[in-house]
């Protein structure tokens, strides 16, 4: 397909759904069981005073968060702003504002209604709902230098994505696409709930390739409300948000597009499974933040990483309707083992010291593994 500022070529002889013959399967854990909820799990969560907050601006409509390190000892927290249809960089140790990027539009550099962010070494991935792509931006400058998407993607939302080798990436998007009316489709229309996209970056830009797009149609793996997603390629996993009402749940894919047939917090969110974060110890330990999203009760559940079992839950002195969070590890100043971040309300971000929180919960805190 045709991408705007994008070169395009078949970048890899294997599709998505062919990756274990190109060495792309994970060491899934054989003894994982499905977290469901139990009447002995934590029923109150621990609260937990934040860091900081950022300036709060409601018009800003804030959804998505995402971190990066810069080489120059840069600590930046990037935030999309849906109704300004801008970046907002903050200072990920203090919270202050550095600077906001972008304006309403459809040419490249340009952002209309921008819903997920990702950071992968220095470069930001924004998905853009209303231009129905993903546009790419280089750290610290900023500057646009492709977009893809627009032919296949209809009202995406949230992003991830696997470095497999080099300048070569696997990408994920959530796409929640609509009947003519604005409700969710038959389960038998939902068999492209996440679409799949090859990467690869070189001295003549960006080379994309569509891989397709996967989702059950039928049974406990049917995507219904998707926005969230993240993964984790050492156990294979692909956790996808399902915010309906008549689920609530996270599913479980593995990296190839199918459904594992495990289920995280079902019986547990009382609200919208949003935003969702990783912890990642060494020899495959670590948590899962989850956030059971609310105006008044929003909480955030943490789920062990190998075993999928909850741990426990906390939430914010003011941190309230969290749509996006983010995690690192990274030692800043103020925050000696890393920091949780979650949007507040739409129109600002709190943070968490992750020491104080993992103190709270009872668990170690861990170096992130190289």
């Amino acid at each position: 397909m045709r991408l705007a500022a994008v070169s395009t070529h078949t970048l890899f002889a294997c599709s998505l759904f062919g990756l274990a013959a190109c060495g792309g399967s994970g060491q899934q854990d054989q003894e994982a069981a499905p977290a469901q909820a139990t009447p002995s799990a934590q029923s109150q969560p621990t609260s937990i005073r934040e860091a900081y907050l950022t300036s709060r601006d409601e018009g800003d409509n804030v959804d998505s968060v995402a971190v990066w390190h810069g080489p120059d000892g840069q600590h930046w927290l990037l935030a999309t702003a849906k109704e300004s249809d801008a970046l907002i960089v903050y200072d990920a140790a203090t919270g202050e504002i550095i600077r906001r990027a972008g304006e309403e539009g459809a040419g490249l550099g340009a952002l209309d209604r921008p819903n997920g962010i990702a950071v992968r070494d220095d470069r930001a991935f924004v998905v853009e709902r209303n231009n129905r792509r993903v546009q790419v931006f280089t750290l610290p400058g900023l500057q646009a230098i492709g977009a893809f998407g627009d032919q296949v993607l209809r009202w995406p939302y949230g992003i991830w994505l696997h470095r497999l080798d080099g300048d070569r990436y696997r990408v994920f998007v959530t796409d929640a696409y609509e009947t003519a009316d604005g409700g969710i489709p038959a389960d038998a229309q939902l068999g492209e709930r996440v679409k799949a996209f090859a990467l690869r970056f070189s001295a003549e830009g960006v080379d994309v390739t569509s891989s397709g797009g996967f989702g059950a149609t039928e049974g406990d793996g049917v995507l219904h409300q998707v926005e969230s997603i993240y993964g984790d390629p050492e156990y294979d996993r692909l956790l996808v948000a399902d915010e309906s009402e008549q689920d609530r749940d996270i599913k479980l894919y593995d990296l190839q597009g199918q459904f594992s047939g495990e289920v995280m917090g079902k019986g547990r969110f009382r609200f919208e499974p949003e935003g969702i974060a990783l912890y990642r110890c060494a020899e495959g330990a670590g948590y899962w933040f989850t956030t059971d999203q609310d105006e008044q009760d929003n909480r955030f559940d943490v789920y062990d990483r190998k075993t999928l079992a909850f741990i426990g839950s906390f939430q914010g002195a003011v941190t309230r309707n969290t749509d996006g969070v983010a995690l690192t590890q990274r030692a800043m100043p103020g925050f000696p083992k890393g920091a949780f971040y979650a949007v507040h309300d739409d129109g600002n971000v709190g943070a968490f010291d992750l020491a104080e929180v993992l103190d709270a919960l009872g668990v170690d805190t861990c170096a992130a593994p190289e």
